[in-house]
């Protein structure tokens, strides 16, 4: 995976003319205004319904705000050479080969993009047709333009990307027109080129393509090789990206931005360490606490390893902690929140698996919400919690420095500087399950108290200055995500229609007859998934698959759910390509094998914790049974 990195850092060597400055700013408008629109939007609609219980009308504005959005955040990371990939491949390149790799993928994944500008312009043309209209008679098609906009100023980026040179530009521009004229005039039947143009799109994928043409490519094939509209994948990610609980995927990330950019981790790691650095192996309990309050906001972005790791470590290494378990813990604990409310991945599996029960019309199964889910991953998430901290506790050397004395005076003024973050997850959870407002209203209250802590509050953020920066870094990768997750329904949806679940139900039916063996298996196959495959895009493509299997076997599709990301959340540190491992290795510039070492103990832990969470299902059906 792509490591990420702020604006800020990935331009600081490269200066820029005041005109290129101009229109990467006005560029950013189209990131900023949408995010700004969803987060005041719902706020305004949750005041004036105190006044009148009539008004609504706000989700179909933030819904299209969140497409613009999408779109704008995937081009900008397109922009900085920010789209996620799955491969670190060209890391290790040099010269010439890298440059001939960097040419033939990026020219590669440039002709997926037109293919997929071109579906999105049918697309569309036949919403044009269709005459349908927004708030304010204003034209769905309109809004829906940014869809071949987006695609195609990726496309372009990726060609200028290609190379330094005009030279290696023009290369991959004719690589780009080599494959386009491939899957537009075919010398042979497409039905025979889809295998190996499926294992050409590998091998270009392992040279450095990024992760959304992978799939998208996928899905672009294996409707080329049937002969199905391609407009398909369009459709698929406009319905995705404007479905109506997607917005609280940007809403909650801009909280978190809003923290991890501000001295947020500071005065957090403060309090933690004031109130339990008195224990035994505290430095392990502040660890584990503080990365798992940072990730529940933050998700699976990698951004807790990135905020805390320079504050955490020294904090260790003074508690006589050796170098490898400081490191361990610190790539352990690192995604530690994601079951946590308001966490990203358990947001959009509810949405994905939500449908996916829907979509099997089984009557007596447990529908699967937003609110079950959270609930449903609050024990299991304290489990990983606890067990991160024990073994922290472990490990911390009997001969250490000695405990710093309790100090009630320090603990007391470092729980006043905090308590405006400490109030942040009490907003989000009392705004989710206090029945006065919806998901989107919620996350937008979060988002909204977050900028008041950070602009307002504590001042660590100017309004004018900082404020447009951090959104739009959180467009950015949010961008990048929603961009992966639409292409992903698109491949999805082939495999839907090539009835691909119905054949794992009909087989994992006759080949498993215990659900508890088809769990240990599935413990195994999801952790490695984990380490290969960026989270929402597993989410999106494997979940489909496997809620009509689970429901097949008996198993609850909430229980099924957190088995899945707890799963997701080991395999962040799964050799050799887990995000965690990748992030450990750049944050503390350390080898790739010494970080592997270091996190392999915890690895270890935390696969007894999902065995629990797998084997001892009242760890996650109990509290969502409370909810009728």
């Amino acid at each position: 995976m792509t490591i990420p990195t702020t604006l800020a850092a990935a331009n600081q060597d490269q200066p820029v003319s005041w005109w290129r400055r101009s229109l990467c700013g006005a560029e950013n408008l189209f990131v900023i205004v949408p995010l700004a629109l969803a987060v005041v939007l719902p706020l305004l609609e949750i005041v004036l319904r105190r006044f009148h219980s009539g008004i609504s009308g706000s989700t179909i504005l933030v819904q299209n705000a969140t497409l613009i959005l999408g779109m704008a955040g995937a081009a900008i990371a397109a922009r900085e050479k920010r789209l996620l990939t799955f491969s670190s491949l060209s890391g290790f390149l040099k010269g010439r080969v890298k440059t001939v790799a960097q040419i033939i993928s990026s020219g590669s994944a440039a002709a997926i993009c037109a293919f997929l500008c071109t579906a999105s312009i049918r697309f569309v043309l036949s919403e044009k047709t269709g005459g349908e209209q927004l708030v304010y008679h204003l034209p769905v098609w309109l809004f829906e333009l940014v869809l071949p906009i987006g695609f195609g100023l990726i496309a372009l980026r990726l060609v200028w990307h290609a190379s330094e040179t005009g030279t290696g530009r023009v290369a991959a521009l004719l690589v780009a027109a080599l494959v386009a004229g491939i899957g537009t005039q075919p010398m042979i039947d497409p039905a025979r080129l889809v295998v190996p143009a499926l294992v050409t799109l590998l091998l270009v994928t392992i040279l450095g393509a990024p992760v959304f043409t992978a799939i998208g490519g996928a899905a672009l094939i294996l409707f080329w090789g049937e002969q199905l509209p391609i407009a398909t994948i369009p459709l698929k990610h406009h319905s995705l990206v404007t479905s109506q609980s997607l917005p609280t995927i940007p809403l909650f990330t801009l909280a978190g931005y809003f923290l991890a950019e501000s001295g947020a981790s500071r005065r957090l790691v403060r309090v933690f360490q004031s109130w339990f650095g008195s224990f035994r192996g505290g430095p392990a309990i502040v660890t584990a606490l503080v990365c798992a309050f940072f990730t529940s906001f933050t998700g699976a972005s990698g951004v807790t390893i990135l905020a805390l790791g320079g504050l955490l470590l020294p904090v260790l290494r003074s508690a006589s902690y050796s170098e490898r378990d400081s490191l361990g813990l610190l790539t352990g604990a690192g995604s530690l929140g994601l079951l946590f409310p308001p966490s990203l991945p358990v947001i959009l599996y509810s949405i994905v698996a939500g449908t996916a029960v829907a979509n099997s019309g089984s009557a007596d199964v447990n529908s699967v919400t937003m609110e079950k889910m959270f609930l449903g991953g609050l024990l299991p998430g304290v489990l990983l919690v606890v067990l991160t901290a024990w073994w922290g506790i472990r490990r911390q050397p009997r001969d250490a420095a000695p405990l710093q004395k309790f100090a009630g005076r320090e603990a007391r003024q470092a729980l006043t500087e905090a308590k405006w973050e400490l109030l942040l997850p009490v907003v989000a959870l009392v705004a989710l399950f206090g029945g006065f407002a919806t998901p989107v209203e919620a996350a937008a209250l979060t988002a909204g108290f977050a900028f008041f802590i950070t602009t307002v509050v504590h001042r660590d953020l100017h309004v004018f200055k900082d404020v447009p920066r951090v959104m739009t870094e959180c467009g950015l990768l949010v961008g990048g995500v929603l961009l992966i997750l639409g292409v992903a329904l698109g491949f999805t949806h082939y495999l839907v229609q090539a009835q691909i679940p119905d054949q794992l139900v009909e087989w994992s039916t006759h080949a498993v007859k215990n659900k508890w063996l088809f769990l240990l298996g599935l413990n195994v196959v999801l952790i490695f998934i984990g380490g290969l495959i960026e989270i929402y895009a597993a989410i999106v493509v494997v979940v489909p698959l496997l809620v009509p299997v689970g429901i097949a076997l008996g198993l609850d599709p909430v229980h099924l759910g957190i088995i899945f990301l707890a799963n997701m959340e080991l395999g962040f540190l799964a050799p050799p390509v887990g995000l965690n491992l990748l992030l450990a290795s750049y944050r503390f510039n350390k080898p790739m094998l010494e970080v592997m070492r270091a996190a392999l103990p915890m690895l270890l832990i935390l696969f007894i914790g999902v065995l629990l969470i797998t084997y001892f299902p009242p760890l996650t059906t109990f509290l969502p049974g409370l909810v009728k």
